[in-house]
């Protein structure tokens, strides 16, 4: 037996605790992995609060990621010892997650250890890290260089969002931070953000288009924050788009994309393939110094997560949020 935060449903209601369970009440997988941190991402918060319709089957043990060691392996390429992560796949949605001491998985779904990473430091990473490094990389891919002017990136005071901001500051980039927390610009200014505007500023009804701003975009919010943005993209820029956290809907027309040649470029990080997340785990370890790493996480333990869960969906957490098994 061991511990795992379980979330079940009552009356339509999500209820989350620290239950113990055994081997027999994970789903099938042929690597079961001791699990040494998860973390807690946006998605994550949804699914311990139920203010999301994330969890597909209940019980659930929640967590969209973790790293630990091998404790046991039916797959060819992983040994009893070895270092791996896990970001995606639905773990934490339809299968059961990383909050857990142990947790049993496909090995097609890991990755091992980078060089230079431990547990610790690839969970201040987490999904959220990745995910901002796929949306960096994605822009960088575009073509879209330093000297061509500003990146925008919205829900900055975020996990993907404040490693965004660090990730572009450290290739070159002028950044230019949305936050919705006056109280964080520091925190985004010691990242590489060189100015911080106030999310009420695009969360508005916008003009088709708008004066030319920015030479690309990170997006995690949507919905009206993302259309006004599109607005004012440079011609040929571009917008990495990986969030809904102001909701679904695209209020925008066709004119920054017909008139501008502006693009949007979708990131997914859940099924994203096994060479595409290697190489965005170490453009992300390459690009994000020490510094980054010392002020950019909160470490907690698996009874301080529901608080937790409750304080980043109502939008209070400041980067990433770390969870010791």
């Amino acid at each position: 037996m061991f511990n795992a935060l379980v979330l079940e449903q009552q009356d339509k209601k999500t209820i989350a605790a620290i239950k113990p369970i055994n081997l027999d009440d994970l789903y099938q997988g042929d690597v079961v992995v001791k699990v040494s941190y998860s973390s807690l991402n946006y998605k994550d918060g949804l699914a311990i609060t139920g203010a999301g319709k994330i969890i597909r089957n209940f019980p659930m043990v929640p967590g969209i990621d973790f790293s630990g060691v091998v404790h046991f392996s039916e797959h060819p390429k992983y040994q009893v010892g070895d270092e791996v992560i896990l970001t995606g796949w639905g773990v934490g949605e339809t299968h059961p997650g990383g909050m857990a001491e142990f947790a049993r998985v496909k090995g097609d779904w890991l990755v091992p250890m980078p060089k230079g990473c431990d547990g610790l430091k690839a969970m201040q990473i987490g999904t959220a890290g990745l995910t901002a490094a796929l949306c960096v990389q994605a822009l960088v891919d575009h073509g879209i260089t330093p000297e061509q002017g500003p990146i925008l990136v919205t829900g900055a005071s975020g996990g993907v969002g404040s490693t965004s901001v660090a990730l572009l500051a450290k290739l070159g980039y002028e950044v230019v931070a949305v936050s919705g927390r006056s109280s964080n610009h520091e925190y985004l200014k010691s990242l590489g953000a060189t100015q911080i505007l106030a999310r009420d500023e695009f969360d508005i009804d916008g003009r088709p288009l708008d004066k030319q701003k920015w030479a690309g975009v990170v997006d995690t919010v949507g919905n009206k924050v993302l259309a006004t943005a599109l607005t004012q993209i440079n011609y040929g820029g571009a917008a990495a788009i990986c969030g809904l956290a102001g909701g679904f809907a695209l209020p925008t027309t066709v004119m920054p994309f017909i008139l501008r040649g502006v693009c949007l470029l979708g990131i997914d990080s859940v099924y994203c393939p096994y060479s595409k997340r290697l190489a965005a785990w170490k453009f992300a370890l390459d690009n994000l110094g020490e510094d980054y790493f010392k002020q950019a996480t909160t470490l907690v333990s698996l009874s301080d997560v529901e608080q937790q869960a409750q304080d980043i969906v109502a939008g209070k957490v400041t980067g990433r949020v770390a969870v010791k098994l």
